[in-house]
């Protein structure tokens, strides 16, 4: 796709900004921390895999850490970590997300486990420990999903795991609110980042996903950058679950059988933005 997203502006000098799901390169977390550093901002990228986030921390002067978005410790060490080297965080975005598949007649209790330990869990303990880094005066951030509020098959567990940690954020909202630490959701629909080229390259593919989509194009990851950029920002929004997908809400998302030779990758989780 050669339209890209316009790029959006704030002065983030002196922040520092904490991004957990960031080692993919060309992907939403990816995007994400580079928008912030560009901005100003000092960033810390985090997830499973150190190499790629050496190199990303490397191309925006940042620091890497290793974390596994799902285990409560290693969320915990980051916020210690950011605090170490900074000595302050004010931004807190977890763009990981873990794309359990099954329907429900398939699903087991190692299914469920997997989806709610990276995709719900992993979403609360970040704000708790986010917001214990942050102290006071801050934005806290995380990826969700279009397919919390527009089912898409066979995303069952992911997308319950994915709609419990949206409460969460209204939740927080209220408790964090008098502490002036926002927290809100974005919910993106497709995402043609390098993670999903390959189901993208099927022409049919993405113009099944882009009929369905008012704007007429799938997003880009700096779509969802942008829209982190503005949360992170002095904006009046708390407690939201913001939808960011080119008015897909108004739609639909569109059926295995419409993607023709792309339907394998519509089941493999990555043409929602596999982070």
């Amino acid at each position: 796709m050669n339209q890209q997203a316009m790029a959006f502006g704030l002065d983030l000098k002196g922040k520092v900004a904490v991004v957990l799901g960031a080692s993919a390169e060309g992907g939403t977390g990816w995007a994400i921390a580079e928008t912030l550093a560009r901005n100003g901002a000092d960033v810390v990228v985090a997830a499973r895999s150190l190499p790629p986030l050496e190199r990303l921390a490397e191309r925006i002067g940042g620091a890497a850490f290793r974390c596994d978005a799902g285990v409560e410790a290693d969320i915990k060490a980051l916020g210690v970590f950011a605090l170490e080297r900074y000595g302050r965080v004010d931004i807190a975005v977890n763009s990981a997300g873990l794309p359990v598949m099954g329907m429900i007649s398939e699903m087991t209790q190692t299914l469920l486990d997997d989806a709610t330990r990276v995709n719900f869990h992993g979403p609360t303990f970040f704000i708790k420990y986010m917001a214990e880094a942050i102290g006071s005066n801050g934005s806290i951030i995380f990826i969700s999903s279009m397919s919390t509020t527009h089912p898409v098959m066979p995303h069952i567990a992911y997308a319950a795991a994915k709609s419990a940690a949206d409460c969460i954020v209204r939740y927080a909202a209220i408790e964090y609110g008098p502490r002036n630490i926002r927290v809100n959701s974005i919910l993106p629909g497709p995402i043609n980042s390098d993670m999903a080229k390959e189901a993208f390259a099927d022409p049919d593919f993405e113009r099944a996903y882009a009929r369905e989509i008012p704007v007429g194009r799938v997003g880009l990851p700096d779509d969802f950058a942008n829209a982190v950029l503005w949360l992170a920002g002095p904006s009046y929004v708390s407690g939201l679950n913001l939808q960011v997908n080119g008015g897909n809400q108004l739609t639909r998302m569109p059926r295995p059988d419409e993607l023709a030779k792309g339907a394998d990758s519509y089941g493999s989780g990555k043409a929602l933005g596999d982070r």
